[in-house]
């Protein structure tokens, strides 16, 4: 019974380490290992009967030992055999007791490093989310640079057009102020060669009158 007990103790403090601390490819295995225990109908089953067989040894074991110990209070004195039980008992109860803490210590470092497992996976699938997102917003942002690039080359270009329109319609405005100077004096002249033109009238008219009266 101590060398099984004993046994089972090594076996889990082997377990316990290699899962507190990675040496190679042993924390997989042992993970492995428990995973198909938990998982599997026919081991889960057998790991719950050695659990409850162990606690009914412990409590066995427990209840002797107090009860050896109120035999004490009640004779007084312990027999040689009554020591050897109280021994027994108590070491039997401490193996046991250790054995079943190692397992339920190896148990919650199974789950919190399946959990750990998990979100790491969950971690990176979110890195590489936020990668994708990254070269997104970068590609978007190249190309919107891009875009606003060009948007300004043709607002530039805009600007020149709008520019030498300016200079045109500048140019456009001088001719035509230039043309209705040019009008104006040409209408002033006209005026005058039309006052010249009633006056040589007027002067023929006089002329032709004079000569009529000579003859």
């Amino acid at each position: 019974m101590y060398q099984l007990l004993i046994m089972v103790l090594i076996v889990e403090g082997i377990m316990a380490f290699l899962l507190v601390v990675k040496i190679g490819p042993f924390r997989d295995l042992v993970m492995k290992v428990i995973d198909q225990l938990k998982t599997g109908k026919g081991p889960e089953i057998t790991v719950k009967t050695i659990v409850g067989v162990m606690s009914l040894i412990l409590a066995s074991s427990v209840y002797n030992f107090l009860w050896i110990q109120n035999k004490n209070v009640k004779h007084g004195t312990l027999t040689p055999m009554d020591q050897v039980l109280v021994r027994t008992h108590l070491l039997d109860s401490s193996l046991i007791a250790f054995s079943l803490f190692l397992w339920f210590i190896i148990y919650r470092l199974h789950h919190y490093l399946t959990k750990m497992c998990g979100l790491k996976t969950k971690a990176q699938f979110c890195k590489e989310e936020v990668e994708k997102l990254q070269l997104k917003i970068k590609e978007k942002e190249e190309k919107a640079s891009k875009e606003r690039r060009l948007l300004n080359e043709e607002v530039s270009k805009l600007k020149e057009n709008l520019k030498k329109m300016k200079l045109e319609s500048e140019e456009k405005d001088k001719r035509v102020l230039a043309a209705e100077s040019d009008v104006a004096a040409l209408q002033k002249q006209s005026n005058d060669l039309l006052l010249e033109y009633d006056r040589l009238l007027e002067d023929n008219q006089i002329l032709q009158s004079q000569n009529l009266g000579y003859r």
